[in-house]
């Protein structure tokens, strides 16, 4: 944590004290009594020489006022030299009594609450002492001289108390700010972290969703063109012809998806026309199931009446269609496959049902996505992300339904 020097108002205590001192002293050598006057301008000179060499060296207005005072060296060493001085001026020059004033704020100010009580409690005795032999020669009443250095204490240890307790408190509510600052720093890189997390498990979606189903498919279509090669001429042209529609198809959805656009087929059409896009597409022979022979026929019906909805929710229903509809060509060798979209009021579900194999969802490795587990958990997470729900139903040699509910808000539909 940044540690931050004492406000001016320290600052502006300690160069006021240099000018009140430095006054005091010059006060105190011109009032000398003639026949001690050298002797005192030689100690006044000595004094102001100590006490800019502490200003030099002892910078406590520079640091925290709740830090440790009050060193051996250079703060209680300079601080007893300028008291050894004090003393021997006072000595030479009555005049010099006004100066216990400012040397008692330094004193608190540069030993500290604790050792600068002493220090002021003995400035003051040898304050009140030197003013009861001044006015035992005079006759003068002896109150001022005993209550004037005492309620200069007082005022001097109250003086620094209250304004370091004031710098105390800022300083606290420094330290509060710095950590709170400190703590929207951790939240901040926190929340792009998980944006970036976030970011790269979609990409990871669309991905799988779009570009690795596409290519599955051009390479099963291109398996069966070979088949057909000298076989089936027609056949093979064909499957050609479909392979490369995949292939431009896949094209297109790399560009949308390093744009972060609407997916391809979503453009100039509505969500039903871009499933039964997808449906056409994947319908027909699926070579590589186990029954290679058999075509796929999915079908696409509605239920409600069709209505635009928002572009997000569009786009996840197209991709959970397309993974979907591509788990089933690729894995369930199925003969069938239904696909429902049923538009209520303030909800949207999508239903796919085929007659295939089906699954244990259970069993580890399945989950009809290559053995890798990526095409239901990306759905699951699709829904999850609108605040949808997710069912699945499956059995060995039962087929699979699947089935996903979003929620429409009607302030967000177009």
């Amino acid at each position: 944590m940044r540690r931050h020097p004492v406000p001016s108002a320290t600052h502006g205590l300690i160069v006021g004290l240099d000018l009140l001192l430095a006054t005091l002293v010059v006060v105190a050598v011109v009032q000398a009594p003639p026949e001690t006057a050298l002797s005192a301008l030689l100690v006044g000179g000595v004094l102001l020489a100590i006490y800019v060499w502490g200003r030099a060296v002892v910078r406590t207005h520079e640091g925290l006022v709740d830090i440790p005072r009050g060193a051996w060296w250079p703060d209680a060493a300079w601080i007893g030299a300028l008291m050894v001085s004090w003393v021997l001026l006072l000595g030479l020059s009555p005049a010099a009594l006004w100066i216990a004033f400012p040397f008692m704020l330094l004193q608190m100010h540069v030993l500290g609450p604790h050792r600068g009580v002493l220090l002021v409690a003995l400035t003051t005795v040898v304050t009140v002492a030197d003013g009861l032999l001044t006015q035992a020669g005079t006759g003068e009443r002896w109150t001022g001289y005993v209550l004037g250095p005492v309620l200069g204490a007082g005022v001097a240890v109250a003086v620094v108390l209250g304004i370091e307790a004031f710098l105390r408190e800022s300083q606290d509510r420094q330290r509060t700010v710095d950590e709170l600052t400190q703590a929207r720093l951790h939240l901040a890189q926190a929340e792009r972290e998980r944006a970036v997390t976030d970011e790269r498990a979609r990409l990871a979606r669309d991905i799988h969703d779009t570009l690795a189903q596409s290519l599955s498919a051009i390479e099963l279509l291109l398996r069966a063109a070979e088949d057909a090669v000298g076989v089936d001429e027609p056949k093979a042209h064909e499957l050609l012809g479909q392979a490369r529609s995949a292939a431009r198809d896949s094209l297109a959805e790399a560009r949308r998806v390093v744009q972060d656009l609407t997916p391809a087929d979503l453009e100039r059409t509505t969500l039903l026309g871009a499933v039964r896009r997808v449906a056409d597409r994947l319908s027909g022979p699926r070579p590589g199931n186990d029954r290679p022979s058999a075509p796929l026929a999915i079908t696409v019906h509605t239920s409600g009446t069709p209505r635009p909805l928002p572009v997000p929710l569009e786009t996840a229903l197209l991709r959970i269609a397309q993974s979907a509809l591509a788990n089933v060509a690729e894995h369930a060798a199925a003969a069938r496959a239904r696909v429902t979209l049923t538009y209520e009021a303030d909800s949207i579900t999508l239903d796919v049902v085929d007659d295939g194999t089906g699954f244990d969802p259970a069993a580890p490795g399945t989950g009809r996505t290559g053995g890798r587990g990526f095409g239901i958990p990306a759905i699951r997470s699709r829904v999850q992300e609108l605040g949808g729900t997710f069912a699945l139903e499956t059995s060995l040699g039962g087929g699979t339904a699947l089935a996903v509910t979003l929620p429409v808000r009607a302030e967000d539909e177009r």
